[in-house]
């Protein structure tokens, strides 16, 4: 079993780096876990529309260029929204029946290319609120974590 994470950009915050290596050896126990970072594109400010799409679509084909034959789930805040323990079933589901390899996709800035949605098996939805990638990816790690604790039927703080 492996989980990937396929993430845009790089995390710069001492306080995310920290929050994330823990969540990443309190995984180890479990699964093997990898993150692939792909560099994000600059932004500038005042983008025309086109210059957006332009942005995520060099985005896109370097988290396409990451993806295999995985089950991919891609973070979008139109996706379906999941409990705890509904986001560990679908782990614990997926890895016995569809595929022992996970990929979590999280996009840049200005969000994921269609390509990328297109291609993924579920999108998924933490919130109506927008969170900063950066963060999103230690908030991920930490549900995946807690979906491990869940699986294996072991104490986690509700």
């Amino acid at each position: 079993m492996k989980i990937k994470i396929v993430a845009v950009g790089k995390i710069k915050e001492k306080y995310l780096v920290d929050g994330i290596n823990e969540y990443l050896k309190r995984i180890t126990r479990y699964s093997k876990i990898e993150v692939i970072e792909v560099p994000d594109e600059k932004a500038p400010d005042n983008l025309s529309a086109r210059d957006e799409e332009i942005i995520k679509e060099k985005e896109g084909e370097k988290i396409l260029s990451k993806i295999g034959n995985e089950f991919v789930i891609v973070l979008a805040i139109e996706g379906k929204k999941l409990n705890s323990v509904e986001l560990a079933g679908l782990i614990e589901k997926t890895i016995s029946y569809e595929s022992s390899e996970i990929i979590f996709v999280i996009g840049g800035s200005l969000g994921l290319d269609k390509r990328v949605s297109d291609r993924s098996n579920l999108k998924l939805s933490f919130s109506d609120m927008t969170y900063p990638h950066q963060l999103m990816r230690m908030i991920l790690l930490e549900q995946i974590y807690r979906s491990f604790r869940i699986n294996n039927n072991e104490p986690y703080h509700k």
